[in-house]
């Protein structure tokens, strides 16, 4: 057998798009000719944008790109090393001071992706005889970053706190173990039932960890994310996040206590062996950081824009499913309608995102909408417009 012959296997994921990229349905790559914003430019054409993750529009704010040029003006255009050798810049200091004292932990450290990031807090935590407990909902940096290490990972029903017990039970209070959950779920916009989790954790020994890349920014007290919305900001042990979303830039961070983080400093290796993050995305995460903390009132912008939508949606008649953040998934059926009607969108001149198995089940399709704070409502009303038409044609 040849390596290559993978390429031919018609039961694979790779071989569902060549199919689909024959029908005309394909709705990845779509190239993008303008800055992420309510309304961009994509391959020539006028594009409302529902499917970004810039959450508080930050990637246009001015302050923002001009932090970026001046540390591109002053460091240049990258650190050409890693942070563990000779890649660490006061910037990036400043940075983890700035964000640990915004998330009310001791101490962060960054990493050049939040893939990264998730790989390098796990693969270095959990080790042999350690285990992972994850949402099966969380992202695949979590499910990656639980196989590059040596515990063993055990999955629970998606926010069923049932299944987690019967999991714990299981492995009783003495084994090491960790609790790993996505805030918020970047797919469906549920937020974690961190409490309960909280509870479970104290009764069987646990530790938890919460990837918050959805929810820092979008919820919480000034956008402090999950365990800010519950008031539980001492009871989870690390929180993970990126720069990519709220913070508009690139890169990702851990935020714990000092020991656990310089622990990581010196053993995790996907930190250790990478180059640092660049001069001019770290500046920008920085200015974005300091933009939020200036404008906490950003967070109930975009909480009063996401509801806007869905009281659009409702006048439309629209099923959708109601959450409490940036995310809102709106209900299609099989795979090859959710396609048609993504594409119908996109040439009617909004961009959403096809949500498809494996990410969800078979006949449980969806496409998932996202907002950004600075949106207008005239987009939002023009876009549920198309939205329920191009529903009614298909649906």
């Amino acid at each position: 057998m040849d390596l290559f012959d993978k390429f031919n296997d018609t039961t694979s994921n790779y071989h569902r798009s060549l199919e689909v990229r024959s029908l005309g349905l394909y709705p990845y790559f779509h190239c993008l000719e303008s800055r992420q914003a309510p309304v961009v430019t994509m391959e020539g054409r006028r594009i409302i944008m529902l499917g970004s993750n810039n959450y508080l529009g930050l990637t246009s704010q001015q302050e923002v790109i001009d932090a970026g040029i001046a540390a591109l003006q002053k460091y240049g255009t990258g650190c050409s090393g890693s942070r563990f050798l000779n890649g660490t810049l006061d910037l990036h200091l400043k940075l983890e001071k700035e964000l640990a004292q915004f998330l009310h932990k001791d101490a962060t450290m960054t990493f050049s992706t939040g893939f990264q990031s998730n790989l390098g807090i796990l693969s270095c935590i959990c080790t042999k005889g350690d285990y992972i407990i994850c949402d099966r909902e969380n992202h695949a940096s979590i499910y990656d970053g639980a196989k590059l290490s040596y515990g063993e990972m055990k999955r629970y029903f998606h926010n069923d706190m049932d299944s987690l017990e019967r999991v714990l039970k299981k492995l009783g209070p003495d084994a090491p173990k960790l609790i790993v959950t996505d805030g918020v779920f970047s797919m469906s916009g549920d937020i974690a039932n961190l409490p309960d989790i909280v509870d479970l954790a104290k009764k069987y020994k646990a530790r938890i960890m919460v990837d918050d890349s959805h929810g820092i920014g979008t919820v919480g007290e000034g956008g402090r994310g999950t365990a800010s919305y519950y008031g539980l900001e001492d009871q989870v042990d690390i929180i993970m996040g990126t720069f990519s979303k709220s913070f508009a830039s690139l890169g990702g961070f851990a935020a714990a206590n000092e020991k656990v983080i310089d622990y990581m400093r010196h053993m995790s290796r996907p930190f250790m062996f990478s180059a640092s993050l660049t001069p001019a995305n770290t500046a920008s995460a920085l200015a974005a950081l300091e933009y939020l903390i200036a404008h906490p009132e950003l967070k109930d912008q975009l909480r009063e824009i996401s509801e806007y939508l869905e009281s659009a949606l409702d006048k439309r008649g629209v099923k959708y499913k109601k959450t409490q953040t940036p995310v809102i998934p709106i209900y299609t059926t099989d795979g090859n309608t959710t396609l048609k009607i993504v594409r119908e969108l996109y040439d009617e001149g909004v961009f959403v995102n096809a949500v498809l198995p494996p990410a969800t089940a078979e006949n449980e399709c969806l496409i998932r909408t996202s907002l950004m704070a600075n949106i207008t409502k005239e987009l939002i009303d023009e876009a549920a417009d198309k939205i329920a038409l191009v529903l009614s044609r298909n649906l």
